[in-house]
């Protein structure tokens, strides 16, 4: 029987990963599976670097454009998610090559989640209009006054970890601190799996995203933008958040030059990089480093070298 052990493909954005997931599928006659949390919207195809239409009817792919912007997705979701994604490829049997750049995906498949019971809707509105009204800074004090042990491990700045860790609060009575400390129940054991990292130039990288956000520009992405804000969707959304939307909506709203947005949002995909690489360093010590050089060989050679190397 062929080797049918799922295949994981993490890096930072721009790196090529996404490419080679196709390339693999193909060679594989596999099902390119989404990890990247910005991805499952589907009001931002060109935006988030969602495989295009035609990329899309090369190989079978799931979880891409999913999800309306007007939902607030989660880990907890994409685990139910995935789990059905992985069941249908092995029904179909076809190989599961999973992509992205989204570290709590990843943990998510391979070490499972902390058994968290739902919030419910009004709890998670309330606590996303706290955020709007009050700020970061406000909103972290009064996580610090309510639970200080996810106050000491959360930044101000994370706004959307803070106020993750209040509904938690709010709608269980215990901390999220308390919840991550329960059993997990992974989805793939990661010893089943051939788990790729890829490396790639930080000077290399930044010349890919700097060019690529330009051309996202080109493509259209001011017009999702455009369509975006058409919806008049709460800003603390997730969607909202995507890079490049901000800068974007200014440029929109007549605070930015476009030549001053797209500077603005390469910028901040390449600080999303740089966090990425650091956090696939310090957290995917045991997956196979592969470079772009090596990526770049066709699809039956770099399977071959994958297939040998583990």
């Amino acid at each position: 029987m062929s080797d049918m052990r799922p295949i994981l493909i993490a890096g930072p954005t721009a790196s090529g990963k996404s490419g080679l997931a196709l390339r693999l599928a193909e060679h594989f006659g596999g099902v390119v599976i989404n990890a990247d949390s910005m991805q499952v919207y589907r009001e931002l195809r060109i935006l988030t670097a969602r495989p295009s239409a035609a990329e899309e009817a090369r190989a079978p792919h799931a979880l891409y454009g999913h999800v309306p912007g007007c939902e607030s997705y989660s880990a907890g979701r994409y685990a139910a998610d995935v789990t059905l994604a992985l069941d249908e490829a092995r029904r179909a049997e076809r190989r599961p090559i999973i992509v992205g750049g989204t570290g709590l995906y990843f943990k998510t498949l391979t070490e499972g989640l902390s058994p968290i019971p739902a919030v419910p809707d009004d709890v998670r509105a309330h606590w996303r209009s706290e955020a709007a009204r009050q700020g970061p800074m406000k909103l972290h004090a009064v996580l610090a006054a309510r639970d200080r042990e996810m106050a000491e491990r959360l930044q101000p700045t994370d706004t959307q970890r803070v106020v993750r860790a209040l509904e938690v609060l709010e709608a269980t009575g215990a901390s999220l601190a308390e919840w991550q400390r329960q059993p997990r129940q992974p989805i793939l054991d990661l010893n089943d799996t051939i788990p790729l990292s890829v490396s790639i130039d930080r000077d290399v990288l930044a010349e890919r995203i700097d060019k690529r956000f330009a051309q996202m520009v080109k493509e259209g992405a001011f017009d999702e933008v455009l369509q975006l804000k058409a919806l008049n969707l709460d800003p603390t959304l997730p969607v909202m958040l995507a890079l490049g939307v901000g800068p974007l909506m200014r440029h929109l709203a007549g605070e930015l030059t476009l030549e001053d947005a797209i500077e603005m949002g390469a910028a901040e995909t390449r600080q999303y990089a740089k966090r990425q690489r650091t956090w696939l360093r310090g957290n995917m010590i045991a997956w196979l480093e592969v470079s772009t050089q090596e990526m770049e060989t066709s699809a039956a050679n770099f399977a071959s070298f994958i297939q040998s190397a583990r």
